[in-house]
């Protein structure tokens, strides 16, 4: 993701900024577990939540989010288009009746964006399961939303590190 110029903001604006920003991304990542959950495996099937976050596990994460940004808002830009003026559908990537019961074109971009983020978190060095198990886990402890806050805010600060 490339980086905004700062000519123009304020050091309070840049702060109001990236923390819009953050909340902005986990909001996209709560997205892409909830309603484009990936495992084949339901949450109550989940083996229960591995606690230990790792620094590797959190900078994997935030580069994945990141990553996977732009094309989560190219993919509800078309779908939106494409549903015209009706409420966007809930779209679990694992759950065949919620792809299926979408409009073909909108099946189609749902199922790429489902592959590619897919591909995406797995590049970054974390497996699907992972990613949302972490996910999950920053919805409840304000310590790793801190961590992954301040990756996110390292990361964007220098892309070379990405």
């Amino acid at each position: 993701m490339k980086r905004i110029p700062n000519l123009f903001l304020s050091t309070s604006l840049q702060r109001k900024f990236s923390r819009s920003f953050f909340l902005g991304i986990l909001a996209s990542a709560s997205l892409v577990t909830t309603s484009l959950a990936f495992s084949s495996q339901s949450y109550a099937q989940t083996p229960a939540v591995n606690n230990s976050v790792n620094n590797t596990d959190i900078t994997s994460y935030a580069q994945a989010v990141l990553a996977m940004e732009t094309p989560r808002q190219q993919a509800f830009d078309e779908i939106k288009k494409l549903i015209g003026g009706g409420e966007i559908p809930k779209i679990i990537c694992h759950d065949s009746n919620s792809i299926n019961n979408l409009p073909r074109r909108v099946q189609d971009i749902a199922v790429n964006y489902c592959e590619d983020s897919k591909k995406i978190v797995e590049r970054n060095g974390l497996t699907i399961d992972r990613f949302n198990k972490i996910t999950v886990e920053l919805q409840n402890d304000n310590n790793l939303k801190r961590q992954v806050y301040n990756t996110l805010i390292r990361l964007q600060k220098s892309p070379e590190s990405r």
